[in-house]
């Protein structure tokens, strides 16, 4: 059985008080959580804040972005050796806000998330079609080019350790939720071309999260599907009780 993932993505939101804030309202609300794996993507600059107050939980602790080199002359970018080396243990890879407002293209997904694996990481890596994508019925030729170009050139042992996170960009901060019906259609799609390329084991373990304005009155619905291995949760993972509800839905 593959066992969920469900990921808060915090955005540009928090400071470091309010991150420690939140984990102590937080992390006893899931304390008994054992179904699910659990991860906070916090801004970088409250990633050793977060990994702190998770110290003590089983909540993993993730960054929402990564440089694909070690080191070197590149002012402002965080590599994912720096994020292993301060406690973080996840990193979430081609988010569409990263396409959308900073030149993410498929092929740095894939330089990203290899570096991210080569330092320990478990990259989230996000794939997902536009509003007038879907509208022209391009959804699955959107997700299979980037599948293509940003995940099938990992080897079997190197896509054995991500995990996928379909998020629809429509859905996006927008209140508008793919139905269970729609996601699990797409989720199907994505496993049926993780099978064509890495064989039916690899398409059976790989957990594939929805990320579309996820809340605690849909995460039922949507995790009632079987082949929705999760939710990559964006405003509603902001507060603590709201995202308990999400991460406590069964």
């Amino acid at each position: 059985m593959r066992k969920p993932v469900m990921a808060g993505n915090w955005k540009m939101y928090k400071t470091a008080a309010q991150t420690a804030d939140f984990f102590s309202k937080f992390s006893p609300s899931v304390a008994s959580a054992t179904h699910a794996e659990i991860v906070i993507c916090a801004p970088f600059v409250n990633l050793p804040a977060a990994v702190e107050a998770a110290r003590s939980t089983s909540i993993g602790v993730g960054a929402q972005d990564v440089f694909w080199l070690k080191e070197g002359a590149y002012t402002g970018e965080v590599s994912a050796p720096m994020l292993a080396a301060i406690g973080c243990r996840w990193v979430i890879v081609g988010h569409s806000e990263r396409r959308q407002y900073f030149g993410e293209t498929d092929e740095t997904v894939l330089k990203k998330t290899v570096a991210a694996l080569d330092a320990g990481l478990t990259p989230i890596v996000c794939l997902g079609e536009r509003l007038e994508e879907r509208e022209a019925g391009a959804t699955e030729t959107v997700c299979a080019q980037q599948f293509q170009a940003g995940i099938q050139g990992l080897d079997a042992q190197q896509f054995a350790r991500i995990v996928i996170a379909y998020e629809p960009v429509w859905a996006i901060g927008t209140g508008k939720t793919a139905t269970p019906e729609i996601a699990e259609a797409a989720h199907a799609f994505l496993r049926s071309r993780i099978e064509a390329h890495f064989g039916s084991g690899a398409a059976a373990a790989c957990r594939i999260l929805y990320g579309g304005s996820v809340k605690p009155d849909n995460i039922r619905g949507l995790m009632s599907q079987s082949d929705i291995g999760g939710a990559l949760v964006g405003g509603a993972s902001l507060d603590p009780a709201s995202f308990a509800a999400i991460v406590n839905y069964h």
